[in-house]
């Protein structure tokens, strides 16, 4: 039997100061060990991302001076000999390769990977910078372990969505976000990368998102054409989306529907018009009020209006 395997084994069947024996099992406590970074997997599909931006610069300057002051989660991983698989840490690790430390402090937890899941996004989830990607695939990673808990009895005469509905909650509670927000997040997950990356890059909001990921890949590979073919200038409102998604389910829809919809002027997109404020003053009074100011303009449209039909209809007698 492996090394790895023989020292969990004791733990678990031995009454030793690790476990804690329960009315149904035996629950093992975690425990403190130096592990080799080499001996340290990073969780299989992480949704958070690891950058070398300036926090992750403080964070490894931090470290260097300090050393790991509070040890990576992680798990023995199955299948695998003396290696143990990141919960939570991620960033220390990656600081802890950058500085050249060959050992690192950490907590070990003798837990399935579905438990070990909630933990990972549980223990990331209320970092402020987190992008819109990295929700989205955590929140997703959490319902589909939750669904699958040991114990997690299916309610009679439910459906899936009803199911689904009520893993959101839980998510929704912990996270303090509104159970609606978490679906929201969790359909990103359906959208393909291109489109997910201008949504985290903040070009395309959450609204019109969550539409375009009820499209087919084709669909939405379209959309993303479209973007490219504009030079990244044009991408599409949440009214456009409705309409898409709309066209899409009603029937075929072609890439020449989606160029003619995303193509139409949005409200937001008009010419604005810019009015030198001091020059208009200066030659109005500069000792008006704002309030008068504004009543004078549009008395001055008005007035001027008028002018332009009086002199529409002397031209046409």
């Amino acid at each position: 039997m492996k090394k790895a395997e023989k020292e969990t084994d004791v733990i678990m069947n031995d009454k030793t100061d690790n476990a804690v024996e329960t009315k149904n099992e035996t629950v093992v406590k975690a425990k403190s060990l130096i592990i080799k970074l080499e001996d340290l997997v990073p969780f299989k599909d992480h949704p958070y991302k690891v950058i070398e931006n300036e926090s992750m610069i403080e964070l490894t300057e931090s470290i260097s001076v300090h050393g790991i002051l509070n040890p990576l989660l992680v798990r023995p991983l199955e299948g695998e000999d003396g290696k143990y698989e990141i919960i939570s840490g991620h960033r220390r690790y990656f600081a802890a390769q950058k500085l050249g430390m060959k050992k690192v402090p950490c907590t070990v937890h003798f837990i399935d990977r579905d438990t070990a899941t909630v933990i990972m996004v549980d223990s990331n989830c209320q970092r402020t910078e987190l992008l819109p990607s990295e929700k989205a695939w955590a929140y997703k990673m959490k319902m589909d372990a939750i669904k699958r808990m040991p114990g997690r009895k299916p309610a009679e005469n439910v459906s899936p969505v009803e199911t689904q509905k009520r893993s959101s909650e839980i998510i929704a509670k912990e996270a303090g976000e509104s159970r609606a927000q978490i679906d929201r997040y969790i359909r990103l997950t359906y959208l393909v990368p291109e489109l997910l990356q201008y949504v985290d890059e903040g070009k395309i909001g959450m609204r019109p998102a969550v539409e375009m990921s009820y499209l087919d890949e084709e669909t939405q590979r379209c959309i993303v054409d479209r973007i490219d073919e504009s030079g990244g200038e044009v991408f599409p409102s949440h009214a456009q989306t409705r309409r898409i998604r709309q066209q899409a389910e009603n029937g075929k829809i072609t890439y020449d529907d989606i160029v003619a919809i995303m193509d139409e002027p949005k409200p937001n997109q008009r010419e604005k018009v810019k009015i030198p404020a001091d020059e208009l003053r200066a030659r109005i009074g500069k000792s008006m009020t704002d309030e008068d100011f504004i009543k004078y303009l549009y008395t001055a449209v008005d007035y001027y209006k008028k002018h332009l039909e009086r002199q529409r209809d002397q031209g046409a007698r």
